[in-house]
């Protein structure tokens, strides 16, 4: 029987999970539980690179897993776990620190970015943050990484280190190739457009969370940028209606073509109370078990304390082997 592929990948338990993490990332985690070894995570030690409530950290963590698993990933098929609690995580960051060039991480783009959002708490974790990307990914011997355009970056560094170490001191590390997923990669603000939907947007008007009460959701659809332009058609110098037509057609599995032709005589407040029904259609299963999920955190817990046991063994080979070929001595 062939070994299947390591499939990583991982969200900061920061802000609100939204229907763009969905669309862009957790939907496309679940397909790829049967054909791929998979390995989710919660990745909480990147989140402390910003400042966080250490009891609303706590709770997002636990909230973010029992999303996971509402969503579909199976913890039968897939292992889910929360970062912090593989220790190894942190240990082959440090490794891999003494190869990174200053260089490396002044051309970091998302730092840049980063820091002109963060006031005067332009800390080391956020510089060094993609080192410990690398580690997360280089730790399980990742064959595929879903990443969005922004990380891109990140997985490039990630090759670049896992090429370094295994040409100084031998073949250790596989060489990460990045999925980009062709549909919901790109799902942008209701009342911004032309800016990515983020998690961790302050004002809740500009995402939908996967956990929004049905009515909210009407009202942030019913709210959200158009144009003073008639006919529903696909236009990407329309960015708002673009992006109405893209989520209409990731939430009812339709193509955007038959949205248009079904839309094309019919007013904004028709698609929109549509498009919102579409949505609340959706997410309603997701929020249906993610209540009983809840209702029952010591199964969560127990999900997540299995996932880091089964983490840990795959983390312990890797550097073990590390540590081994950087002539420390064994433990």
């Amino acid at each position: 029987m062939s070994k299947k592929p390591v499939i990583l990948s991982g969200i900061q338990p920061s802000g609100n999970l939204c229907i763009a993490n969905y669309m862009g990332a957790i939907k496309n985690w679940v397909s790829f539980q049967n054909d791929y070894d998979s390995i989710f995570l919660i990745v909480d030690l990147h989140s402390i690179s910003t400042m966080q409530k250490p009891s609303e950290l706590r709770q997002r963590s636990l909230s973010f897993a029992a999303q996971y698993i509402a969503c579909g990933i199976d913890p039968d098929k897939s292992i889910i776990a929360i970062q912090s609690h593989i220790k190894e995580h942190v240990e082959l960051a440090w490794v891999l620190s003494s190869i990174t060039y200053l260089g490396e991480l002044n051309r970091m783009t998302q730092f840049k970015d980063k820091s002109k959002k963060q006031g005067s708490n332009i800390n080391s974790a956020l510089y060094t943050y993609p080192i410990l990307m690398a580690a997360d990914i280089l730790l399980y011997q990742a064959n595929l990484v879903p990443v969005g355009q922004d990380q891109k970056q990140h997985l490039e560094l990630t090759r670049d280190l896992a090429v370094r170490f295994n040409n100084q001191f031998s073949e250790t590390f596989t060489l990460p190739e990045p999925y980009i997923p062709k549909i919901g990669s790109r799902i942008m603000s209701l009342q911004k457009p032309d800016n990515k939907m983020s998690k961790s947007d302050e004002n809740l008007n500009n995402i939908i969370t996967l956990l929004d009460d049905p009515n909210i959701v009407i009202k942030k659809i019913k709210r959200a940028v158009t144009d003073s332009k008639s006919g529903i058609k696909y236009d990407v110098s329309r960015p708002g209606l673009a992006n109405l037509l893209t989520l209409f057609s990731l939430s009812s599995n339709q193509s955007i073509e038959k949205i248009e032709s079904q839309y094309s005589e019919s007013m904004y407040s028709v698609f929109k109370k549509d498009l919102a029904d579409s949505i609340n259609e959706m997410l309603r299963p997701i929020q249906k078990e993610y209540k009983l999920l809840m209702n029952d955190k010591s199964y969560i817990k127990s999900i997540l304390e299995n996932g880091a046991k089964r983490a840990s063994l795959r983390a312990y080979k890797t550097i073990d082997k590390v540590y081994r070929k950087i002539g420390l001595l064994k433990r």
